[in-house]
C-alpha cells in the first residue's frame, strides 16, 4: 500500500509540474535556416526556462539548457518550402522568445515561366521554384500606373502550378503581370502580357455635374472601374459601375480615372 500510494504521488507530482508549463509556438516554412531561443533561466534561478521544444510533434534531439540555442531544421530531414510547426514547453514566470522568427517566412522565389491572356480578361500563369505559400498579386496598367486587380494564393511547391484570374478589361491595349512580395517588402514581378479587349472607348458626361456622371460607350451606358480624387490627390471614390453618384461631394474640382484614361470634372451646387 505504502509503494502505491508512493507511486500515486509521483504520478501528480508529474501531472502538477506539466500543468505548471507553458507554451510558446511558431509556425512558418523551412527556409534552410536555422531558427535560435533566447533561453532565459527560471524564475527560482535554477536552471533555464525551456524545458523541451517539438518541431511538427517530434522532440528535438538537441541540448536546450543554455542562454541561447539553436533549433537545426535539418535534423528532422526537412526539405526546403515544407511547413514547420514549433512549440517550446517552458516553465512559467519566465518568457523565451524566437530570436529569428522571419526565417520561417516564405520568400519570394518563384519563376514565371508562362502567362497569357485572352480578350476577356481571364489570364493563366504557370509558376516554377515556389519555397512557401505567398499570394500572387494580380496586376493591371492602367492610369498611368500598376493597379492591384486581385489576389490568388499561390501552392508553394517547386513543382510546376497553374493559376487562372479574371481581370476587368478596359478599351485599346490591356497589359497584365503578376507579382509577389515577401517579408523583405521588395516586390518581385513576371513578364508582361498583353492582349487588345476589342471594346470601344468610354465617354463620360456630364462634365459639369449635380448629381450623377454616366460613362458612355457608343451612346449606351457601360461599366468601368473608376476612381475619384479631389484637387490635392485625395481618392474619395472607387468603384466599378456605370455611373458615379456626385450628390455628395461639395463643389470644385475633381479628377476621375476610369476606362485607360484620366479627365477632370466640375461639381456645382445643386
Amino acid at each position: 500500500m505504502k509503494k502505491l500510494f508512493s507511486i500515486l504521488f509521483i504520478l501528480i507530482m508529474k501531472f502538477s509540474l506539466l500543468a505548471q508549463d507553458k507554451l510558446l509556438s511558431l509556425d512558418g516554412t523551412y527556409q534552410d535556416k536555422a531558427l535560435v531561443v533566447y533561453n532565459p533561466p527560471q524564475a527560482d534561478g535554477f536552471g533555464f526556462c525551456v524545458n523541451r521544444v517539438l518541431v511538427n510533434g517530434e522532440i528535438l534531439p538537441a541540448a536546450i539548457q543554455s542562454a541561447h540555442f539553436e533549433i537545426n531544421f535539418k535534423l528532422f530531414q526537412l526539405k526546403k518550402g515544407e511547413t514547420v510547426f514549433v512549440v517550446l514547453e517552458h516553465s512559467s514566470g519566465c518568457e523565451p522568445r524566437f530570436v529569428n522568427p522571419e526565417v520561417l517566412l516564405p520568400k519570394s522565389t518563384f519563376r514565371c515561366t508562362a502567362i497569357s491572356a485572352d480578350k476577356t480578361g481571364i489570364v493563366n500563369w504557370t509558376s516554377m521554384d515556389e519555397s512557401g505559400s505567398l499570394d500572387f498579386i494580380i496586376e493591371q496598367y492602367r492610369w498611368n500606373r500598376w493597379v492591384e486587380a486581385g489576389q490568388v494564393k499561390g501552392k508553394g511547391t517547386k513543382a510546376a502550378n497553374t493559376y487562372r484570374f479574371q481581370v476587368t478589361p478596359h478599351s485599346g491595349k490591356n497589359q497584365i503581370r503578376v507579382s509577389q512580395i515577401d517579408n523583405s517588402g521588395v516586390k518581385r514581378s513576371s513578364q508582361v502580357t498583353y492582349f487588345s479587349s476589342g471594346l470601344p472607348a468610354l465617354k463620360l458626361s456630364p462634365t459639369k455635374v449635380r448629381d450623377y456622371l454616366y460613362f458612355k460607350a457608343a451612346g449606351k451606358e457601360a461599366k468601368t472601374k473608376y476612381e475619384v480624387y479631389d484637387a490635392y490627390g485625395n481618392l474619395l471614390k472607387i468603384g466599378l459601375s456605370s455611373k458615379v453618384d456626385c450628390r455628395n461631394l461639395v463643389s470644385g474640382v475633381y479628377f476621375i480615372n476610369y476606362d485607360n484614361k484620366t479627365e477632370k470634372f466640375i461639381k456645382i451646387a445643386e
